[in-house]
């Protein structure tokens, strides 16, 4: 039974996440649908550009993407203190970007005068909507129903686009969240969509290789309070070795030429291909060593999270 987003969520534990979305539809999100012949291409940079939008709308940071035919991948750093320090009228404009909203919080930004009872209704709304500025929930839900109302105008027709609900996984330590930002990163290639990853069109490791400096995607750094842990190099090394062995149902052989960064984050080669090269999406509700997984599994109220066995192969604790 799927678990409510209050128990799939704990920033408590960690502020990053990996969420997917899937149409139910047989007609493609993207590219081109060989059932009917119709090519939606276009429709990967309506997702890019809508997710884009969101996060610098939402106090949440977009770590890595790729927009794939049916479905896409997106993670994300969620920074809840942000909202604090936003005036409650930045908090409107924000919200405002995105919502035509009451009129009555416009009249406020604009300065008219109101009654205490009007400014009370409006302290509310602004109170709801700094929670929300942080909730990934709401982040997807506004990047996902503006895109179905696009897609099914297009397809002259009505009803659900989406499955009911995104799945979210908790990102716990930075090796699961290299591990999972370098699947994201080498869908296309698994799917056969692209050979190397500056080819992987609509994907993240594409925007750093070619836009370099010049993306708002969330920077590398080897400090958490600035960004990503670790460099940008290493993370190059990191997809480009992962991606010349991942194969469909077979991993390949352990090259010897394994990049550094495995050896610090004290992560075995062989699982770490068995994990990228999965073509199903994570089965688990979180990723991460299994000390981990424990504290979160307590901090969200559940007696425990699958995946303890993966945990143990794809981030062994140290001994």
């Amino acid at each position: 039974m799927p678990q409510a987003r209050y128990r799939q969520v704990s920033l408590d534990d960690t502020p990053y996440y990996h969420c997917i979305s899937r149409c139910v539809r047989r007609a493609f999100l993207c590219g081109k649908d060989s059932h009917t012949g119709y090519d939606f291409e276009h429709r990967r940079q309506w997702i890019v550009d809508r997710i884009k939008l969101v996060c610098s709308v939402f106090a949440i940071d977009l770590c890595a993407y790729a927009i794939m035919n049916n479905h896409y991948h997106v993670v994300v750093r969620i920074n809840a203190q942000e909202t604090h320090s936003w005036s409650n009228h930045e908090i409107a404009e924000r919200w405002l970007t995105l919502f035509s909203g009451p009129t009555l919080v416009r009249q406020y930004l604009a300065g008219s005068t109101i009654s205490r009872a009007e400014l009370s209704q409006v302290s509310a709304w602004l109170n709801t909507w700094r929670k929300r500025l942080c909730s990934l929930s709401w982040f997807m839900r506004c990047i996902n129903e503006p895109i179905a109302r696009m897609a099914n105008a297009e397809d002259h027709c009505s009803g659900r686009f989406w499955e009911g609900r995104f799945s979210s996984q908790a990102l716990l330590d930075e090796r699961a969240l290299l591990a999972c930002m370098s699947y994201v990163d080498l869908n296309p290639i698994r799917a056969g969509i692209a050979r190397t990853p500056e080819k992987s069109e609509y994907t993240s490791i594409r925007e750093r290789i070619i836009d370099k400096g010049n993306t708002p995607l969330l920077a590398f750094s080897d400090y958490y309070s600035d960004g990503i842990p670790h460099t940008l190099k290493d993370y190059l090394e990191l997809v480009d070795w992962a991606g010349r062995f991942v194969r469909v149902n077979k991993c390949g052989h352990i090259p010897q030429n394994k990049p550094p960064i495995l050896e610090r984050l004290g992560i075995a080669p062989t699982p770490l291909l068995d994990y990228l090269g999965k073509t199903s999406k994570p089965r688990f509700g979180a990723l991460g060593s299994v000390s981990k997984l424990r504290a979160f599994a307590k901090s969200v109220g559940r007696k425990f999270v699958k995946g303890q066995p993966l945990a143990r192969r794809l981030c062994p604790e140290k001994t």
